[in-house]
């Protein structure tokens, strides 16, 4: 019930899916509204289990709302169905900070994982993997070093690849560069084993195919996130305008049409779905909030390709070899997850506007 265009492209995006893909579905959500939007565009939604929850998580909604507030809200119930074993995953549109605070505590982070992260998908060729891309705007070179691990693995279990290579995103390419966070998140990414650590990786050098996984704070990822969403954009509009602007432009446009449509899926963020949140222990997928039916049926088409994977438990298994934590109290966890929502939240009003 949460996002720009929901509940009727959810809806629209869960059915499209359910024709497509081998899976079964729960809709999680107010049951009149869902019923009035199937009954107008003719769906039949008989194969579908509808769990009823009236309430909605806001934009603007604190992030702990999920757990205080708003425990009939779509989000809760949602992410409660998957902590009780009666779903394989979970996607939702809905606020950002809300959904990371209560996958964190609801259905509770991988054992040994300091803090989950979102794993964005930048569209280049091949594409990247952004870790973090949004959650966390205050990290320390420990955290930065699982992202290295939990993005290695997303990258091998999802596109195939047999040693991902991790970059450093920073603003140079020597060892030296960068504030001490990043001095000392190199030391320790170039000792890890089981990752392909490539070093630095300079923000010019990233369309230039010079990693498969890029690991930074969340404020920054967000930040390059949405600059690469922008320029994707500003690149489409500028094409069109090249290929519109006459009749000549008009004829070139229809001799390249082929390449420049591939060009748009690329830069479609409808394409990727949505993004992952590395480290919780059971599949959750973010969207975009102003995700259509496609983009909908996209992230549902990746949390499949999620929950079948096993990279949460290849994940478990290499998250062993750091030193454990001191254990977390129930309030410094919901302190942290609130805290970490809360920037997200923050982060997505300002997209909005």
């Amino acid at each position: 019930m949460g996002g720009d265009r929901a509940p009727l492209e959810a809806v629209r995006g869960a059915y499209a899916a359910s024709a497509e893909y081998n899976a079964s579905f729960i809709l999680v959500g107010d049951r009149q509204a869902i019923g009035q939007i199937a009954a107008a565009d003719g769906m039949d939604l008989s194969h579908f289990d509808i769990v009823h929850a009236p309430e909605t998580v806001n934009m603007n909604d604190d992030p702990l709302t999920v757990i205080r507030t708003k425990k009939n809200s779509s989000m809760t119930k949602s992410l409660e169905l998957l902590a009780e074993g009666r779903g394989d995953a979970v996607v939702s549109t809905g606020n950002t900070g809300a959904l990371f605070t209560g996958a964190t505590l609801i259905v509770r982070k991988i054992k040994g994982v300091r803090r989950p992260a979102i794993g964005g998908i930048l569209p280049t060729d091949p594409p990247v993997l952004l870790v973090d891309s949004g959650a966390n705007t205050v990290v320390t070179e420990e955290y930065l070093e699982q992202f290295a691990v939990m993005g290695s693995i997303y990258m091998q279990s999802l596109y195939g690849l047999q040693s991902p290579r991790v970059g450093l995103l920073n603003n140079g390419v020597e060892e030296c560069k960068g504030t001490e966070l990043q001095v000392a998140t190199y030391a320790r990414l170039k000792e890890l084993p089981g990752i392909n650590f490539v070093g630095n990786v300079e923000a010019d050098k990233i369309p230039q195919n010079a990693c498969d996984v890029l690991v930074t704070d969340g404020f920054t990822g967000n930040i390059l996130l949405k600059s690469f969403e922008g320029l994707g954009r500003l690149m489409l509009t500028s094409m069109k305008d090249l290929f519109y602007s006459n009749l000549r432009g008009k004829l070139s446009g229809l001799l390249v049409s082929d390449g420049t449509a591939a060009l748009k899926r690329r830069f479609d963020a409808r394409e990727h779905g949505g993004a992952p949140l590395l480290g919780i222990s059971k599949p959750v997928i973010k969207a975009h909030g102003s995700s259509d039916a496609k983009a909908v049926k996209n992230a549902i088409r990746q949390a499949i390709a999620y929950a079948q994977s096993g990279t949460i438990v290849n994940i478990a298994k290499e998250i062993k070899m750091f030193a454990p934590a001191r254990p977390d109290s129930p309030k410094d966890t919901a302190g942290q997850a609130a805290r970490d929502g809360a920037e997200a939240a923050e982060r997505e009003k300002e997209t909005a506007k």
